[in-house]
């Protein structure tokens, strides 16, 4: 592999790796989403909540500011009792008693799943990416870039896949939630999705044979034509 061709290919890399560990916070992190329900009155507990791909945390926050009433329950970030759960579908007896409402549960795996799909194709970019470095492998570079690539659509479809789940459960009237807003968890997957697919889409630019600089040049170096 030529100098110039390796710095890029590391440059890329390291943008590859920040986009990686950004998925991984995400699947392994609860704050894609948090849920309140309808605060009714002052000086009393309400319960919010903020979920992943696999579980489902609850927190029970004391209200006493006058705004809360508006702006439903919360900040989740105010001090309560904190309690999490794996959702049953995960783990049989496990209570989650907001994936009650019938599709959730097929949008949370979908969710998960398409999300581990994510993850198979990063670590098979990496390991190409890194055999790439070996001497004349640089047609690795190519693969590389295409499971980065996939690795980002993946991840964009468990993000969007998320996003309807979340909407469905705000409008059915099975839930008591009625606001909700995305968190740093859903950031962090928005922000692996843009460095993983771009990053793929310049590797495989990365391993195209390079132009010449000049039109003339391939003319140049053609062999001439025999004399009849």
């Amino acid at each position: 592999m030529l100098e110039d061709k390796r710095t890029k290919v590391k440059i890329t890399f390291f943008i590859i790796l920040v986009g990686i560990s950004c998925m991984f916070t995400a699947v392994v992190t609860d704050y894609w989403a948090v849920l309140s329900p309808r605060v009714e009155k002052l000086n009393t507990t309400c319960e919010a909540a903020h979920f992943g791909l696999w579980r489902l945390c609850k927190k029970s926050i004391f209200i006493v500011a006058e705004e809360a009433k508006e702006k439903g329950c919360g900040p989740i970030s105010l001090p309560g009792d904190h309690n999490c759960s794996y959702f049953k579908h995960f783990t049989p007896g496990e209570e989650a008693e907001v994936f009650e409402v019938k599709t959730q549960k097929e949008y949370n795996i979908s969710a998960a799943a398409i999300a581990i799909f994510s993850l198979a194709f990063m670590i098979l970019g990496t390991l190409c990416i890194l055999a790439s470095f070996g001497k004349g492998k640089d047609y690795l570079l190519k693969p590389a870039g295409m499971f980065y690539a996939f690795a980002g659509l993946c991840t964009i479809i468990s993000v969007e896949v998320m996003r309807q789940s979340v909407k469905r459960m705000i409008d059915s009237d099975e839930t008591i939630w009625i606001e909700y807003y995305y968190s740093w968890s859903f950031a962090c997957a928005c922000a692996a999705f843009v460095l993983l697919f771009l990053s793929g889409i310049g590797l495989l630019l990365i391993s195209m044979p390079q132009m010449p600089r000049n039109p003339w040049e391939t003319c140049m170096d053609a062999e001439p034509e025999p004399i009849e």
